[in-house]
């Protein structure tokens, strides 16, 4: 059967390989690292980088990757090829190299070959949407939203590279029939479809016929929530199991990392803007109101577990506070209180709550423990908040889900952009979501008041 896909990553990764070994091993020449013997550094370094790029899968890069995805590939490959570059030295026993020299190298190379990685990868992407090359033609089985949202997304990213070639909607064997003719006479290179639309029967022979023409298939989840879900897969034996939720923190080596992140980033507030800003505060909160300069409230954090949660105070002392949250125009805020709210610079002593492991600097936000129980009645999966510890800033705030609750569905996309969150965490989203905290407190947010 001749058939040739719409596609030339068979060609592609290799070249691009290529030339980032060129780069790896030319770049030598640029730098006096005082090697014995070139030829076998040469070796060495291409044979390393060629391991551990199948390792870290540094070429799997697809037409619908994003940017902040391509980012981890770059630190992960150096970092390894970092060491083992240096492990040189010890194993070929090179006492005469220059270490100085070969971090320059180092750093020559991640320069040169980050550069070309985000190059090639903006510049297929405008090779497909303006050109219209390297692209697939797809037709998608099935008629309900999720499938009119897939269309939706194939027509308008360009850059993708997909050609929408029809859509099919499966009622009889004759109708299945002409779809995979459809597919056999325009050339589709891949089927998607809807499996609450096809029977068993009709997804198993849909899977041999792409199986016996070469056609990648690919399936859009039901509209059962559960298998919308992020799935982990894993094998007991011989046995395949399906966990519901797989959240990337509870990984030993990511709740480390997140830790120290939270450490250094806590501890550079503390001495370098709490510890002059505190003061001036102070003065201001006690020359407008008499009453403490911090503000304590028990709030729910990790497995549930009550903390005391500090801030500096922006009302007027009440017996309210522990139980309403400050509205539009509340008479309780003091005129520096309004400041520090809209600015947030009254969340800054939660880097205390961070120091002591209450809280870490990115997280779903804790709530008032009479919300909260309020909440874990009212609010589907409000309680999966509390599978990580709260954060002082988090996705659902920099998406404009902060401040004051309205109504229940402020609460429930809160929680959606949380659960998002605890299933997709990654530092660089941490750093992310830290970095559009910062400019929406210059800016002003609409809804902190």
């Amino acid at each position: 059967m001749s058939y040739k896909q719409g596609r030339y990553s068979g060609i592609i990764k290799p070249l691009f390989g290529t030339i980032d070994l060129l780069i790896i091993n030319f770049s030598v020449l640029l730098f006096e690292i005082n090697l014995t013997n070139i030829y076998l550094f040469n070796f060495y370094i291409s044979l390393i980088w060629i391991v551990i790029s199948f390792r870290n899968h540094f070429y799997e890069v697809q037409r619908h990757t994003r940017v902040i995805q391509i980012i981890p590939l770059l630190i992960i490959q150096f970092l390894l090829f970092a060491i083992t570059l240096y492990a040189f030295i010890g194993f070929f026993k090179q006492p005469n190299i220059s270490r100085l020299a070969l971090g320059n190298y180092l750093l020559a190379v991640f320069l040169f070959i980050t550069v070309f990685k985000f190059f090639t990868f903006f510049l297929l992407k405008k090779y497909r949407a303006v050109l219209k090359g390297n692209t697939r033609n797809v037709i998608v089985i099935g008629a309900n939203e999720r499938i009119r949202q897939l269309i939706k997304t194939i027509r308008t990213r360009l850059d993708f590279g997909y050609n929408f070639k029809g859509q099919f909607t499966i009622d009889d064997s004759k109708s299945f029939e002409e779809c995979l003719k459809f597919v056999i006479e325009n050339n589709i290179d891949e089927i998607y479809f809807s499996v609450a639309e096809l029977s068993n029967k009709q997804i198993n022979k849909l899977v041999d016929f792409a199986d016996n023409n070469l056609r990648e298939l690919k399936f859009i989840p039901d509209n059962k929530d559960i298998y919308s879900k992020k799935l982990k897969y894993e094998y007991y034996d011989y046995i395949p199991v399906l966990s519901l939720r797989a959240i990337p923190i509870q990984d030993p080596i990511n709740k480390a990392t997140k830790r120290f992140f939270d450490i250094l980033i806590s501890s550079f507030i503390v001495v370098f803007v709490l510890s002059w800003l505190t003061p001036i505060l102070a003065i201001l909160i006690k020359l407008e109101s008499k009453g403490p300069v911090f503000f304590k409230q028990s709030r729910n954090g990790f497995n549930y577990q009550e903390f005391d949660c500090y801030k500096f105070r922006s009302m007027k002392p009440n017996d309210d506070a522990h139980l309403y949250q400050a509205t539009k125009g509340d008479l309780r805020v003091t005129k520096v209180g309004a400041f520090i709210r809209k600015t947030s610079i009254d969340e800054l002593p939660q880097f205390f709550n961070v120091l002591f492991g209450d809280m870490s600097v990115v997280g779903p936000r804790p709530h008032m423990v009479s919300h909260t129980n309020m909440y874990a009645q009212r609010i589907d999966k409000f309680m999966v908040r509390h599978f990580v510890k709260p954060g002082i800033t988090g996705l659902a705030q920099i998406s404009g889900f902060r401040g004051e609750v309205e109504t229940d569905k402020d609460i429930i996309n809160r929680v959606k952009y949380d659960i998002f969150y605890i299933e997709n965490w990654s530092l660089l989203l941490d750093i992310k979501i830290i970095v559009q905290t910062f400019i929406n407190a210059l800016k002003g947010e609409e809804k902190a008041y």
